[in-house]
């Protein structure tokens, strides 16, 4: 699908100071204040980014942003579930989902870099697929919607809820940076939202299929995620 049209892209300096102002403006502000602040600053020229774990996120930006560009990092590596979320959310929302693919296939990958890099070197295989192809669809774009929460991890519990992303040259938005998993899920089923099938106490957080195992009971949700390696992130958010 294509994104929507988008109007002309402000400085860097323009951008790091309406991050700064959003920031002393929102304080402690709910996601759905922050998303109306997002929305109005920021005029077509604000996207999502979602995995489809949920459509939680999605959904809240719509209310603000009709046909709002959702990207989807389409690796090539997805279970089937989390493709069909997609596919649910592209006809079921008031969104414009985006696929965002690598420059190589899987295959090529596995031709110049030999067969399961995840296994290998996965912050490369994590950059291929990834990292590079969002800050390239990003480029358009002024301002960029996340689903980071801070109970998820270690490394995002002092999530803002609105900074400047310094890596991508652009507004970063974390609207549901202060709920709880609790919380997600409330959403999702006051508002019947379409679920990734994957989704469960044993499949609590969902990534690639290579990289994702079932977590043990009373595990950390993410402890499934790079199950076995030192890695925790997939290089996204730092």
């Amino acid at each position: 699908m294509t994104a929507v049209a988008r109007r002309t892209r402000r400085s860097t300096g323009r951008l790091r100071a309406l991050a700064a102002d959003g920031a002393d403006r929102l304080g402690q502000a709910g996601a759905e204040e922050v998303l109306a602040w997002a929305a109005a600053t920021f005029p077509g020229t604000l996207t999502v980014a979602s995995s489809m774990e949920t459509s939680v996120l999605p959904h809240l930006v719509s209310q603000q942003v009709p046909g709002v560009d959702v990207l989807f990092l389409d690796t090539g590596y997805h279970f089937a579930e989390t493709l069909g979320a997609r596919d649910e959310v592209a006809h079921t929302l008031d969104v414009t989902v985006v696929d965002v693919r690598p420059e190589r296939t899987v295959a090529q990958q596995d031709v110049e870099h030999g067969p399961r890099l995840h296994e290998r070197d996965p912050a490369a295989c994590c950059r291929m697929r990834k990292v590079e192809p969002l800050r390239a669809a990003l480029a358009g774009y002024e301002c960029w919607v996340t689903g980071v929460r801070r109970e998820e991890s270690a490394s995002r519990a002092d999530t803002p809820l609105v900074a400047f992303d310094e890596t991508n040259g652009l507004v970063k938005v974390n609207p549901l940076a202060a709920w709880s998993a609790d919380d997600v899920l409330g959403y999702g089923l006051r508002h019947r939202l379409p679920v990734n099938l994957m989704l469960s106490s044993e499949y609590p957080s969902i990534g690639c299929a290579p990289c994702t195992a079932r977590v043990e009971p009373g595990a950390h949700p993410r402890s499934g995620r790079w199950s076995g390696m030192s890695k925790t992130e997939c290089g996204i958010h730092g």
